[in-house]
């Protein structure tokens, strides 16, 4: 047992992605006039909460991780880490994480913080993702709290904005996980696990992602539309939405699935930190609030 082995079963890259959506939605709320404090609580309360969680999915999952090639050195797994001191570990995470947002941001973004982990470790890890196909949809939902939580840190109110992020980061975590699965379906299959491809078949998979994919673009322009980000954004937001959608269709003359699904998966991942970095830059105080300070 060593430091590496608590740090590794947080699933560092997990809550490196999600700190850059926080990021994305406090920017995009604080228009430029920046609360140190605030976001520096949104950033580390977030991440906490966030390994916490994953700590929590790693003590649930490791009956399923030891049947994967993917997870099945994982520390829990192997026993390096005793499932009690990782309880503890995941609950002291968790408690600190929620704490902080409350105290130092607001009770607001407190709340979508433990609304995010009751979804992920109590509604997806416990149950659905064992036992049902749309476990991946529900535990989207998870997925897509944190840009909402670094949004109304700064707000303190649940608004069109917030709510925009909220369904584009669901939307988006929807083809980003089924082609996870279908690059690492024999992985999936060989742990039961119920996702869409691996359920009903490679080529049902494809036509969800694609349609998908398509909603998350029109949900991610709707910034934009809604008077809360600029046409830098909106620049940005449709060509990579474009493109991720003209790459969701090679994939249904793709020769090698697992290849194709491989780079579909990577560029979600720049789409979406494209979008973080842009709503960041490119925010727009909407139109009602203009009309308000005019002389």
């Amino acid at each position: 047992m060593s430091f590496k082995h608590f740090i590794q079963i947080t699933k560092p890259g997990i809550i490196f992605g999600n700190v850059l959506s926080v990021a994305g939605g406090f920017f995009l709320a604080s228009k430029g006039h920046v609360d140190l404090a605030i976001f520096l609580a949104a950033m580390i309360g977030t991440s906490l909460v966030v390994a916490s969680g994953c700590v929590f999915n790693n003590c649930i999952d490791r009956d399923i991780d030891l049947k994967m090639e993917r997870t099945k050195n994982r520390a829990l797994v192997q026993g390096l880490i005793s499932l009690k001191l990782a309880l503890a570990f995941a609950t002291v995470l968790g408690v600190l994480g929620v704490v902080l947002l409350y105290k130092v941001a607001n009770p607001l973004a407190a709340l979508f913080a433990v609304i995010g982990f009751v979804i992920y470790v109590g509604f997806y890890s416990l149950y659905l993702k064992r036992k049902s196909v749309h476990g991946t949809l529900v535990g989207s939902l998870s997925g897509a709290m944190p840009p909402v939580i670094g949004y109304v840190a700064v707000t303190n109110s649940f608004d069109m904005a917030a709510l925009t992020l909220l369904v584009m980061f669901s939307l988006w975590q929807m083809p980003h996980s089924y082609a996870i699965a279908i690059f690492r379906f024999n992985d999936y299959r060989a742990a039961s696990i119920p996702v869409l491809p691996v359920k009903r078949g490679i080529q049902v998979a494809k036509k969800h992602i694609l349609l998908y994919i398509l909603a998350f673009l029109v949900a991610t322009l709707m910034l934009t539309f809604s008077g809360y980000a600029g046409m830098s954004y909106l620049a940005v937001a449709a060509a990579m939405g474009m493109y991720w959608l003209y790459m969701a269709w090679t994939g249904y003359k793709a020769v090698d699935d697992t290849v194709w699904a491989r780079k579909l998966f990577v560029f979600s991942i720049f789409t979406i930190t494209a979008l973080s970095v842009m709503m960041s830059l490119d925010f727009k105080v909407p139109s009602e609030l203009l009309l308000t300070y005019a002389p």
